[in-house]
């Protein structure tokens, strides 16, 4: 392998240019030669900005992927395209990152993870939540036993209102679904790898359109246009695992509660417990009597020097990259990740249908 990757990008909006760019450009270990996007424009402002002096640029993935100097390609285009094109890149020899969530549907993301498997490149989904500093104290605690058997659990995905409006969130064909297939993604993700459980039983979803139409709504990006809102304003799960813990996920860009929070999670467990909806907090009992521990995770300061720290995005992209250096697992398998897109899938469904959905 060499030791310095040749990365190309198919999607330069703000979801590369906030995230994926400016952490791989820290990297000496990388180059990013190929930029990828239909507004050509887009493609050229980011590879002015984090792309190498000869950086090439396209308006179609295809012939980006003919480029044999790549060797790793980030997808970060809308959810609807995440399979057709993490494939293609798979298939012409490219290790792949693909933004959350694989895929837009579970038959799709099964197509994703079997080319995976069999071209042999690595495949991870941006799950960025795991990188954090919480989340990462967290799992090395869970790791340990401290919480013993996890065997209930929330998912948290709330805003009261903020609702995005540009780009394409509130298209369903695009998309796939509004905030549980979104930032529900991401609460479901890390609840998940904590609880280290991938294997649902059954699953009961509530799907609601009840704030979409309001007109001239209060909202952190500004009102939403009624007529382009054609997803869900807020959707709930309620998963049952094989070994019977118990998942509650819920997810709202606007619900009228005062009770918000996102990208985070609550665990109960044999032995302890923890949850992140004030700081990280790990609870239990101790000599007969109960205790909660609040984690200090800022790595503190003296004069003139603010400490070391490595935001959850860079350490994102640096472990990604580490992982193909080095030939290991990425920190967010395709095989788990599958799993998030199967149960959010059956959630959609369950309330569709108005009954439970069974995996095998």
């Amino acid at each position: 392998m060499k030791q310095k990757l040749k990365v190309g990008f198919i999607g330069c909006g703000a979801i590369a240019v906030k995230k994926h760019l400016p952490g791989l450009q820290k990297l000496d270990s990388v180059d990013i030669i190929a930029f990828c996007n239909r507004n050509i424009e887009k493609a050229k402002a980011a590879a002015r900005e984090f792309g190498t002096a000869d950086a090439k640029i396209y308006g179609d993935y295809r012939e980006m992927l003919k480029d044999a100097a790549i060797d790793v390609v980030h997808v970060c285009t809308p959810n609807a395209s995440h399979a057709e094109i993490t494939i293609a890149a798979l298939e012409a020899g490219k290790h792949v990152m693909c933004e959350k969530p694989m895929a837009k549907t579970s038959e799709e993301a099964k197509r994703m993870l079997a080319v995976a498997e069999k071209t042999k490149k690595k495949l991870s989904i941006g799950y960025n939540n795991r990188f954090r500093a919480d989340s990462q104290y967290l799992h090395k605690a869970v790791q340990r036993g401290d919480l013993g058997e996890i065997y209930y659990a929330k998912a948290h995905a709330i805003r009261r209102r903020a609702v995005p409006t540009w780009g394409v969130f509130l298209d369903d064909e695009k998309q796939g679904g509004g905030p549980l297939i979104d930032i529900g993604s991401h609460a479901l993700d890390l609840t998940l790898w904590m609880m280290d459980n991938y294997s649902p039983q059954v699953v009961m979803g509530s799907v609601f359109h009840k704030l979409g139409k309001k007109k001239e709504a209060a909202n952190a990006f500004g009102p939403w246009d009624p007529e382009a809102f054609r997803v869900e304003d807020s959707a709930f799960g309620f998963i049952k695992m094989q070994n019977g813990a118990t998942v509650i996920l819920e997810s709202s860009w606007a619900l009228n509660t005062l009770d918000v929070g996102e990208g985070k999670c609550s665990l109960s467990g044999t032995e302890g417990g923890a949850d992140m909806m004030d700081g990280l907090r790990i609870h239990g009992e101790d000599f007969g009597k109960l205790y909660t521990t609040n984690v200090e995770l800022d790595p503190g300061s003296v004069a003139f020097f603010e400490g070391k720290t490595e935001s959850a995005e860079d350490l994102e992209m640096r472990t990604w990259i580490e992982a193909i250096l080095n030939n290991s697992e990425p920190v967010v398998k395709a095989d788990e990740a599958l799993v998030v897109t199967q149960i959010l899938e059956a959630i959609y469904e369950s309330a569709k249908m108005g009954k439970a959905v069974y995996f095998d």
